[in-house]
């Protein structure tokens, strides 16, 4: 069994259509649940708020919850764009679980030198995520994420204030956010026929 199936990288305002229409996507899933092979269901994507906003819209009309939505959270996001600001209350309001990504924005936001890797996990800790998901590579990148478990605290707002008063020059054009503003981490765009485009 699978705990958790996710549609990953929904990313174009028309990608909930393509999920939700008749023989979408969404049914296939929807018998796997019935079968008891699914437990939880949710979406994943990085591109702009509008279209997550966009898939909890379809999917009230089609009468469905999803469990679960994975998207950027980070101490830039909410300068461009801002998935913790736009789509974050949206999911509390419909009991949907939060899974945090692009804490460190690939390298591109440690890059910016803006904030320290312990900031940028903070944070991502302090928000209203269920998980902070971060990438490691090496056991010192394994080691920092258990040091930022171990030592987290909830944040005063004057804590999270000063975060992003250092991030905001660097976030506004979103430079360092490239999955927002490039076709770079796309996957989807080189191969539609993953969320059922087809040719033609």
């Amino acid at each position: 069994m699978i705990d958790l199936l996710q549609f990953h990288e929904v990313i174009r305002l028309d990608d909930p259509d393509v999920i939700f229409a008749p023989g979408g996507a969404i049914e296939a899933v929807q018998e796997a649940k019935q079968a008891g092979k699914i437990p939880y269901i949710g979406f994943t994507g990085h591109k702009d708020p509008s279209v997550h906003l966009r898939m909890f819209e379809t999917a009230d009309k089609h009468s469905f919850h999803f469990d679960t939505v994975q998207m950027p959270i980070n101490v830039m996001d909410a300068h461009f764009r801002s998935f913790l600001n736009g789509v974050a209350p949206v999911a509390q309001e419909h009991g949907t679980a939060i899974l945090a990504m692009k804490t460190f924005g690939d390298p591109y936001i440690l890059q910016s030198n803006t904030v320290t890797p312990m900031e940028a996990l903070l944070f991502g800790l302090n928000s209203s995520a269920s998980v902070v998901i971060t990438g490691i590579d090496s056991p010192t990148t394994l080691d920092q994420a258990f040091e930022a478990v171990r030592t987290f605290r909830p944040m005063v707002r004057q804590q999270v204030s000063a975060i992003l008063a250092k991030t905001k020059d660097a976030a506004m054009t979103g430079k360092f956010e490239l999955f927002k503003t490039s076709s770079h981490y796309d996957g989807t765009i080189k191969n539609p026929a993953w969320l059922g485009y087809t040719n033609g």
